[in-house]
């Protein structure tokens, strides 16, 4: 499991019928600099290394952060279907404490 901020939404044409109501989401994934300068909110000198496009059934927003769960366990939610999901968000975070 990643954590990330909500940085976009994706668009789509076209819907797999075994996936519900939801909304992809584009996601910058935290990396150690991104965690350590997160509750100042400093700028990035550098983009950050993982971005994804990310499945969402909470209803997360743009400058959200979220937990995200990848491969066979983002598809879980949605056991005993089978859908072409490789990234889910799990949980909208209100807070983050680092130590």
């Amino acid at each position: 499991m990643r954590i990330g901020r909500v940085i976009g939404n994706c668009v789509l044409s076209r819907k797999e019928s075994n996936i519900v109501a939801g909304s992809f989401l584009i996601v910058d994934v935290f990396d150690k600099q991104a965690l350590s300068n997160y509750e100042n909110n400093a700028p990035r000198k550098i983009p950050m290394q993982d971005t994804l496009v990310v499945y969402d059934e909470l209803g997360a927003g743009i400058g959200s952060i979220i937990s995200i769960s990848e491969g066979a366990e983002a598809t879980m939610p949605f056991y005993p279907k089978r859908v072409p999901i490789d990234a889910y968000a799990s949980a909208i975070l209100d807070q983050l404490e680092l130590d």
